[in-house]
């Protein structure tokens, strides 16, 4: 019964996935040329989420600044949930829901990227920060799930999203983590050209 529910997962998992394909295929490209003009122009890319979502934004910036498969010199990209200091004190002078926002005000530029990322679409502190770009002439890429939530009523023409076609966050988490390694393997591609085969 154990192993019936585990395989379960997998197979769930997988399903969302074939499920998701075609219909991510297109905003993931929207979202990796925005990165493109972004990074070639010389800005960077700013990521925020809660929880597993942080998790990611984290693991983006980790990919992006080091290296995904392939060496490269850095990308310039900071997750904006790393330091206790700057969160806590502007959760604590401020309220929670500024702790991103703030940050894009203090380090955000015209023609950079946020990389807002809410399972559900409605992270308050999320929907801050995407407003704190969009104030800052910044391009939103926002990975959710759902129906996108109140990400998707707050994003603009010139903003991309990803919404994951799912309701359980578990699913969506996943995607999610597969879109930030689209991301990263488009980019690459982009920036690099094909690799050569070995």
């Amino acid at each position: 019964m154990l192993e019936q529910r585990i395989q379960q997962q997998f197979f769930d998992s997988a399903d969302l996935k074939y499920a998701a394909a075609e219909t991510l295929a297109r905003p993931i490209a929207d979202g990796v040329r925005a990165l493109v003009d972004c990074l070639t122009a010389g800005g960077k890319v700013l990521a925020c989420g809660n929880g597993g979502s942080a998790g990611d934004a984290q693991h983006f910036a980790a990919e992006f600044v080091g290296r995904f498969e392939r060496e490269r010199p850095g990308l310039a990209a900071i997750a904006l949930t790393t330091d206790s200091s700057i969160l806590t004190a502007i959760g604590n002078d401020y309220d929670f829901n500024s702790i991103f926002s703030k940050q894009v005000q203090a380090l955000g530029a015209p023609g950079d990227v946020l990389l807002a990322i809410s399972t559900s679409g409605n992270s308050g502190n999320v929907l801050a920060a995407i407003t704190a770009a969009q104030a800052r002439e910044m391009t939103v890429v926002a990975l959710t799930g759902r129906n996108g939530g109140l990400v998707r009523e707050a994003l603009t023409e010139a903003d991309v999203h990803i919404c994951v076609p799912h309701e359980r966050t578990a699913r969506i988490q996943e995607v999610h983590l597969l879109v930030v390694h689209c991301l990263c393997d488009a980019v690459d591609l982009q920036l690099l050209g094909e690799q050569d085969k070995p």
